[in-house]
């Protein structure tokens, strides 16, 4: 029985072929094999091309070579089809176009067609643009080169391409009977599937990619392939160099000593560099979502350096990333962390309170921290708490509660067996929310390009993701993101104590990003719809991150303050003052008015001094756990 002939098993054994295979889609618009001649090329070209279809062959034969022996190859936490499944399956209630939905889709591309070709003289429109600058109805800036619009067939695919994404996006919002929940797991879901879909990610339809590859002989996608598997190796998509930073050396940079450890977290103190201090000391709750050295990228970018050099006694917690024996912690345990940390620095340094900040996910526990202090009492332990991008009122929590229904929170589950979730997981759930910044870009410049990664340490710092303990993520996600019962009344208990937002009186300062996708500023906002003390409100420009690490010295961005009464953040942004650069000044200043006493940097003000046993020197082990 004669077999059918594999049609691309001898594609490698004749450069021509295998570059005609490749750009075969382009449909003739840019065809190596014809530019070149197959009779013409010479033959250390040939010898070239050769070379590089047995390096990929090679290296995909390596690969394929150790998944075999390594039935625990790590590839799921990678591949983003997988999280685009994980999201949600409304997708699968997409409607098919009915015959006149057909027909307008059909007339309304040959109407983009045509116009499209009018530009390159071509087509009924040619005599419309003759001789005319090329203007194409749609722009996006992942079709920003040149390239895209220099061949009628590359704008063909690119412009058509978005207009299928506008219109299937149309038809998801178009759909009936879904609750507001559904319809916006449908929208994130459809806009994940149409980022992925994009032209700019093929090669063999990105003009970008056919150029590079013809100017190198396919050595960008051998050095492609080869960032590709290494990623595929680690499980985790990269954004960076990582063999650029080394904790202590030039990020995490900030003289401290490690003065206090628990098996769930390790207290920084860092070093004096004023003659006098505020007297009392400030202690920052990072995330434990991510490393708290976002706070100390390195000294022009040190949210911590600032802090110290504006004379204030700077602790902070180095939460442990998430292992087996942390399975059965939950949040509680993070909520007694926190006074365990805020009592340790009171007895070190014999103070009455303290300065509290807590970030992001830490924040929200703050809130219920100073909840629990005030419900027993202990309330003076925190002089004031100042929260970056932080929720209580999960509402309006953005895109993340597309991943909070019961379906996901199973599966979610079924990822944790050994007690904690891979930070993988998280890392990859993240990079879905900004899809195209941060996956389909790297795949582009990464992966088909051939670029080098970029020594860029906030992006590091981004791809070092922690461990989470899997029933405190459970919890999180069910009583908050989805139940949001921390604003009920007495609705959650912490360490056996029923906690009430409204009883917190504590002088509060609430920093919200103007663009920030993750804790938007609306939802942010609404702390201060649940505490009753004093409370200042400033919206910082850009996001999550940029708006929280903004060093004055940068001149970046800008800030907003309202001193009215506004009733919500419409209001906030219609009587507000806009002001250039950083906003740290505002808040230090805002520090001082709650503690305007100083005292020497003496002593235990200076850690590791005579007589004061320390554990190590900061930034410690933990932030370098994984």
């Amino acid at each position: 029985m004669n077999e059918t002939p594999d049609p691309f098993t001898n594609l490698y054994e004749h450069p021509a072929k295998l570059m005609r295979a490749m750009f075969a889609p382009m449909a003739g618009a840019v065809d190596p094999a014809m530019m070149m001649g197959e009779g013409a090329m010479k033959p250390e070209d040939a010898q070239a091309w050769a070379e590089t279809g047995a390096k990929l062959q090679t290296l995909w034969t390596q690969y394929q070579a150790e998944q075999m022996s390594n039935p625990q190859a790590l590839v799921p936490y990678f591949d983003p089809a997988r999280w685009i499944a994980l999201a949600t399956d409304w997708y699968k209630q997409m409607p098919i176009a009915q015959a006149e939905q057909q027909k307008a889709l059909w007339d309304e591309g040959m109407q983009l067609w045509n116009e499209v070709l009018g530009q390159y003289g071509l087509g009924p429109k040619a005599a419309e643009n003759a001789g005319g600058e090329i203007e194409l109805p749609r722009k996006d800036r992942r079709f920003a080169d040149e390239k895209w619009r220099a061949h009628p067939a590359s704008a063909l695919i690119h412009q058509t391409y978005l207009f299928l994404a506008e219109r299937v996006e149309e038809m998801a919002d178009n759909i009936e009977g879904l609750n507001p929940q559904q319809r916006e797991q449908l929208r994130f879901t459809t806009k994940a599937i149409t980022e992925a879909a994009s032209p700019a990610n093929f090669p063999l339809l990105n003009p970008v990619v056919m150029e590079r590859t013809l100017e190198t002989k396919g050595q960008n996608l051998v050095k492609g392939m080869e960032h590709l598997l290494a990623d595929m190796r680690r499980g985790q998509l990269s954004h960076t160099d990582a063999s650029a930073f080394t904790l202590g050396e030039n990020i995490a940079t900030t003289p401290g000593k490690v003065v206090h450890e628990t098996p769930l977290y390790q207290l920084i103190q860092y070093s004096p560099t004023t003659e006098k201090v505020m007297a009392t000391p400030l202690v920052i709750f990072p995330p434990w979502i991510n490393r708290f050295y976002i706070l100390d990228l390195n000294e022009k970018k040190s949210f911590v350096k600032w802090a110290v050099d504006q004379g204030v006694t700077v602790f902070m917690v180095s939460w442990k990333s998430a292992d087996a024996s942390m399975k059965d912690v939950i949040w509680d345990d993070y909520v007694r962390a926190q006074i365990d940390a805020i009592d340790t620095i009171r007895e070190r340094l014999d103070v009455p309170s303290v300065h509290t900040i807590g970030y992001c996910v830490a924040g929200t526990t703050l809130a219920a921290t100073l909840a629990l202090l005030h419900r027993r009492g202990q309330e003076d332990k925190v002089k004031s708490a100042t929260f970056f991008t932080a929720q209580v009122d999960f509402e309006k929590a953005g895109e993340l509660l597309n991943f909070i229904d019961d379906t996901q929170l199973g599966t979610i589950k079924a990822l944790s067996p050994d007690g904690y979730l891979d930070g993988r997981y998280m890392a990859a759930t993240f990079n879905l929310l900004r899809g195209t910044d941060l996956i389909w870009n790297y795949v582009v410049n990464n992966y088909l390009l051939g670029e080098d990664y970029p020594a860029f340490d906030l992006l590091h710092w981004n791809g070092d993701v922690t461990n989470l303990p899997a029933k405190w993520h459970q919890q999180y996600l069910r009583d908050l993101y989805r139940d949001n019962r921390l604003v009920e009344a007495d609705a959650l208990s912490v360490d056996n104590t029923p906690i009430d937002l409204g009883q917190v009186k504590t002088p509060t300062y609430v920093q919200a990003g103007k663009e920030d996708h993750i804790a938007p500023a609306e939802s942010v906002w609404r702390l201060k719809e649940h505490f009753t003390g004093p409370l200042k409100f400033v919206l910082a420009g850009s996001g999550h991150i940029a708006g929280v690490v903004n060093p004055p010295s940068s001149g970046k961005y800008q800030y907003w303050l309202n001193d009215g009464e506004p009733r919500n953040l419409a209001e906030f942004r219609e009587g507000a003052v806009e002001h250039p650069g950083s906003w740290w000044p505002d808040w230090i200043d805002w520090l001082r008015e709650q503690d305007g006493e100083s005292v020497p940097a003496t002593g235990k003000r200076k850690p590791g001094g005579k007589g004061d046993k320390v554990i190590e020197d900061a930034p410690g082990r933990y932030v370098a756990t994984r």
